[in-house]
């Protein structure tokens, strides 16, 4: 049983002979899989997975798929521009004080935000089309106070504390926000968990694509997409693992 894929805030896709299936990761099911071998995690395709042997993890060059509208700055690298609806772009914060711009479609504007483990968010503007709100994104990204992209390793170093209120609000004074938000996904954390790649404990939750899992005393972060091509075994491996501090009672 491979994990060919992920849900945020759901749980994994896994694939055997063919067969695709959904395993529900929600908060309070209880997890207990090994992770075996790890090779191309290949396709689904009309609801049936099509395996790869190639060894690239998570995908192979055959099977990884770049979203160019990713990289778009406002120059369409598609053969026919498709973007052609009203598109937002955002504000988000990360704990403690990253903040980033992003572009995405409006009617899914609250839905990416939660894809990427946003703290705090604001909608700062609307356009009728992603090539001009592309264009804008670019031009703000260019500031020294925000970036295009955060990595799950900086988002995870944020786990467990607060935006900095003062660094967010200073942001917003140059905008008028259209909608502001502020997200709580439930993890009530006291310390930053551990970065693992494991999938076995008891979920506490989502946040964004990271999964966070209590073991053993201990709680653990790990990143979806590092789980993506390894084989599920029913073995869980009794390897010792790095400890939060709150498994020593603070």
């Amino acid at each position: 049983m491979q994990v060919v894929g992920y849900e945020s805030g759901e749980g994994l896709t896994v694939a055997s002979g063919g067969a695709v299936e959904f395993v529900e990761a929600t908060p309070g099911t209880e997890l207990a899989f090994g992770l075996g071998d790890r090779r191309c995690a290949g396709t689904v395709h009309d609801g049936e997975h099509v395996a790869c042997d190639a060894a690239d993890a998570p995908y192979c060059d055959a099977h990884r798929h770049v979203w160019v509208c990713a990289r778009c700055t406002g120059t369409c690298l598609k053969d026919e521009m498709d973007c052609r609806e009203a598109h937002a772009v955002y504000l988000a914060a990360f704990a403690p004080d990253v903040l980033k711009v992003g572009v995405t479609r409006l009617w899914r504007l609250e839905t990416r935000l939660r894809e990427q483990g946003a703290d705090r968010a604001a909608h700062v503007r609307t356009y009728p089309d992603g090539r001009i709100a592309r264009e804008v994104e670019a031009e703000l990204a260019e500031r020294d106070d925000l970036v295009d992209r955060v990595r799950v390793p900086t988002k995870l170093a944020g786990f467990g504390r607060d935006v900095d209120a003062t660094t967010w609000e200073a942001l917003l004074e140059g905008f008028d926000p259209i909608e502001r938000f502020a997200f709580d996904y439930g993890l009530d954390l006291d310390d930053r968990p551990v970065a693992e790649r494991m999938a076995s404990g008891t979920v506490r939750g989502w946040k964004g694509r990271v999964l966070v899992l209590d073991r053993g005393g201990s709680t653990y972060a790990v990143d979806a997409r590092d789980l993506v091509g390894y084989e599920l075994t029913e073995e869980v491996p009794d390897r010792e693992l790095q400890s939060s501090l709150g498994a020593f009672g603070g």
